[in-house]
């Protein structure tokens, strides 16, 4: 079976090339015990507002490839039924294409290490609007802002940054407007009042060291709640390497680069930064 033949969903997904030709031969036969099992555990999630992906589990990641195919559709009809439109939809569960082309340049090979993200967005409450991702889930006692009734600040926005793309004021200050509107219009029973931001772009070294880029721009938009030690991760997303091996093999070619080399280098160790900012 070719990939032609699931040129909807491959379309809706933006699975291309040979990632679309190995999807392709995964849904070439009924699915298994293991991956209807795996789509039975996103069905129970499709609409719950879950925070957390699902992270342990026995099956492996080519049953939650096919799993994630297969229940995307469900998906899909779950955000139209909301009234959600197509575009917006297919831009959300978009990322799965993107992720599998991120494990080709990290593995060199068909697969989906970071399929647990992915569980995210079949529960229905992750977004990506314009150049930000927003994921609606019940935020913790630290967000909540003075004067706000309590029933407001049971909601907040989980701010994500997909890689393709910058940082530019511009585009982030219509990202978060899209996301006001979107959220009020389609979820406003959940009212969100704050965003908050988990990543390494808002350890505040970074923004001490390249305080007139865009990535600094972008961490001073938030208030900074605590950092957290993630070696790793500022690695990852810079150079799309696991792990803080052969770190002299990598390219200084851009600032950027180096200052995340030349922290490492130094024996320093980069955070994890956890902030938030009113909407």
């Amino acid at each position: 079976m070719s990939a032609n033949t699931h040129s909807e969903l491959f379309g809706l997904l933006d699975i291309t090339g040979a990632d679309a030709d190995e999807c392709a031969r995964l849904l070439a036969t009924p699915p298994d015990e293991s991956v209807l099992r795996s789509m039975a555990a996103l069905q129970q999630r499709l609409g719950t507002f879950p925070l957390e992906s699902i992270r342990e589990d026995n099956a492996s990641e080519t049953v939650w490839i096919e799993a994630l195919l297969r229940f995307a559709p469900a998906v899909y009809s779950h955000h139209l039924e909301r009234g959600i439109s197509p575009e917006v939809s297919a831009a959300s569960l978009a990322d799965m294409g993107l992720q599998l082309r991120i494990n080709r340049r990290v593995h060199g090979r068909f697969g989906l290490d970071t399929w647990g993200w992915l569980t995210l967005h079949m529960a229905g409450n992750l977004f990506r609007l314009g150049r930000l991702q927003f994921h609606l889930v019940r935020g913790p006692e630290e967000t909540a802002q003075a004067g706000t009734p309590a029933e407001d600040q049971r909601w907040v926005l989980g701010v994500h940054i997909p890689e393709d793309g910058g940082l530019s004021p511009a585009l982030v200050d219509a990202s978060l407007a899209e996301a006001r509107l979107f959220f009020a219009r389609y979820f406003p029973d959940k009212p969100a009042a704050v965003a908050t931001c988990d990543s390494w772009m808002l350890d505040p070294y970074l923004a001490d060291r390249l305080p007139d880029s865009n990535i600094a721009s972008f961490a001073r938009r938030f208030t900074l709640d605590r950092c957290t030690d993630a070696p790793t991760d500022a690695v990852y997303f810079t150079f799309r390497q696991r792990g803080l091996q052969d770190l002299d093999r990598l390219p200084r070619d851009t600032s950027l680069q180096r200052v995340v080399l030349e922290r490492i280098d130094d024996g320093g160790t980069w955070q994890l930064g956890h902030g938030h900012l009113a909407l």
